[in-house]
């Protein structure tokens, strides 16, 4: 029963399963029995939290004592675990959303509440980076976020190191192992436990720490409150899941019966004689028609073929093109005498300009105009003309 055991103790066996299921796939039977048994845990813990009076809103930070400072916490905690549920339906996952959204506010406010973080950071931190549209200011915003949160987990580890626990070595190491290491121990004697409360010196680093601590998941916390607003956007935008629901066997075995009484095979009219209207291999014998049942839906249907509104052709297909020949709405033309002269090829060639094909075409068609010009001069226009003499 959680009630038998210390409230250290308890949360200290809820950080180890949130731990355990931090390391495995979300959708394992596993991770949802660990997170299962740590919500009701968190649930048992709270209330006797509540029963306890450990903390309320006329108090001061400084009335809060070192021991009950890490309970703060436990919101956080129930927030993390909340996400991490398995949903398979949209409802339910909007559900645990929800629940972990108010959690979050829930520890957020405290926390504002004893002035445990600074306004410079509070200011920091509630600004929301999808409500920056410049591009420029919203990198800026991540840096300097990502920047303190780095600055506040150095400071934790120099301190962890200075009471002699150095867990930030471990690479599998993780919040909830943090904020274990900050409970005494369920292992340790009353006495010894006394000793620490009455050792200033060790209690001064332990608030120091939680404090710290405190500081850095405030800052989560806000950044997870953004992404669960956005998620719970895309949720609500979603459209509805289609409708399982299929007719009942009968009423489509109805349905099915008025499409077939509406079509059918017509009669066939067969020669002289039992004639079969299909092959053993499918293949029709004789002509068949498909039509409506009944002889009023023929003869409708008949009726409607060329009536008042249907319009028939006024030319064929020959004199529509002849009409649009010679309003010249189509192009002739094409073959190999629409193709350019070799004159014409070399011209195009030598216009080709800073490639060397083009410098050579240029320089061939110099020394053919210059051929040209040469012939011409030598044989005049009307020499070689012997035909048609006076």
């Amino acid at each position: 029963m959680s009630s038998d055991i210390s409230l250290p103790a308890l949360f200290i066996r809820v950080l180890i399963a949130a731990s355990k299921a931090h390391s495995l796939p979300t959708i394992h039977d596993e991770t949802q029995e660990l997170i299962r048994s740590a919500l009701t845990d968190l649930r048992s813990l709270s209330s006797r939290i509540t029963a306890l009076s450990l903390f309320s809103s006329n108090e001061a930070l400084e009335d809060v004592s070192t021991r009950d400072l890490v309970y703060l916490l436990v919101r956080f905690v129930s927030a993390e675990l909340e996400t991490r549920v398995k949903a398979t339906e949209r409802d339910e996952r909007m559900i645990h959303l929800g629940m972990a959204q108010r959690s979050l506010q829930t520890f957020v406010e405290t926390l504002d509440n004893y002035d445990i973080v600074p306004a410079a950071d509070r200011e920091l931190y509630e600004k929301k980076v999808l409500d920056v549209r410049d591009p420029a200011k919203k990198r800026e915003l991540k840096i300097k976020q990502y920047q303190k949160e780095k600055e506040l987990r150095t400071r934790i580890e120099v301190i962890r190191k200075r009471r002699g626990q150095r867990p930030g070595s471990d690479a599998e190491a993780t919040d909830f192992d943090l904020i274990s290491s900050l409970l005494p121990s369920p292992f340790s004697s009353s006495a010894a436990d006394d000793e620490d409360e009455d050792d200033s010196e060790t209690d001064d680093i332990l608030r120091e720490t939680t404090l710290l601590l405190l500081r850095l998941t405030y800052a989560q916390a806000h950044a997870q409150l953004g992404s669960m607003d956005q998620e719970l956007e895309l949720l609500r935008s979603a459209p509805p899941p289609p409708p399982s629901w299929e007719p009942p066997v009968d009423d489509q075995r109805g349905k099915n019966r008025e499409i077939d009484d509406v079509w059918k095979l017509d009669a066939p009219t067969r020669p002289s004689g039992s004639g079969e209207l299909l092959d053993p291999n499918g293949k029709p014998l004789q002509p068949f028609t498909i039509l409506p049942a009944g002889a009023s839906n023929r003869a409708r249907l008949q009726s409607q073929v060329f009536g008042p509104g249907h319009r028939l052709p006024t030319m064929s297909i020959d004199e529509y093109l002849q009409i649009e020949r010679e309003r010249g709405n189509i192009l002739t033309g094409g073959g190999p005498q629409s193709e350019p002269t070799s004159s014409e090829q070399l011209a195009i060639d030598a216009e080709q300009d800073g490639a060397k094909f083009g410098d050579d075409k240029v320089e061939e068609k110099r020394l053919k105009d210059e051929n040209w010009a040469r012939y011409t001069d030598v044989n005049p226009k009307g020499v070689g003309n012997t035909m048609n003499r006076g």
